[in-house]
């Protein structure tokens, strides 16, 4: 059996990478709250569609515009009572980024090229700790169905900031904190 690197791995065999990362990053736990059945699945299908190409770029404003595409077109995709702009994008985010950390995604569309651009998946964990950091830049963290656009850049603003100064992207704010919750838990 030979082990399969980036530059031989078949079409078919990324998008079931694909599609099975699509189905680990989203689950009752990650979309709870979204008010309607049949959310966690729309999420999964609209993300195994997802063109990854688009988030190989360094250039902001493309990865902006897929993003934002990307956002909108999991909104088109839910069902109408769970259309909610914010459940999309952190569904979206919580993908990107498990793509980015897997190396059989990663290497194949360049994704490393774009993560200082990735977003932190904002929920109530990441709004309420960004939140708190800001020192009053920000508004109390509310909810992930009460997010919109505006909202989440300026508390995607603020995770850049933080990122900045431990000299990481932003996108790996969540596993920090994720890793110190755990810490906290086993004192």
């Amino acid at each position: 059996m030979t082990s399969q690197t980036s530059s031989n791995i078949s079409s078919q065999l990324l998008q079931s990478i694909q599609a099975k990362l699509a189905r680990g990053a989203i689950g009752a736990s990650s979309m709870r709250g979204a008010g309607s059945k049949g959310v966690v699945e729309a999420v999964r299908t609209s993300l195994a569609k997802v063109s990854l190409n688009d988030f190989g770029t360094a250039d902001a404003s493309a990865f902006r515009d897929a993003l934002d595409a990307a956002t909108e077109d999991i909104v088109q995709g839910l069902p109408k009572q769970a259309r909610h702009w914010g459940l999309a994008r952190k569904g979206l985010n919580i993908f990107l980024r498990d793509c980015l950390y897997t190396v059989y995604l990663r290497e194949p569309f360049s994704l490393h090229r774009g993560e200082r651009l990735f977003e932190v998946p904002l929920d109530s964990i990441t709004g309420k700790r960004l939140y708190e950091e800001s020192g009053g830049r920000l508004p109390r963290w509310a909810s992930v169905r009460g997010l919109n656009m505006n909202l989440s850049d300026r508390f995607q603003a603020e995770a850049s900031g933080l990122a900045d100064k431990r000299r990481i992207a932003r996108v790996h704010l969540d596993a920090i904190w994720w890793g110190e919750r755990l810490d906290e838990s086993k004192g």
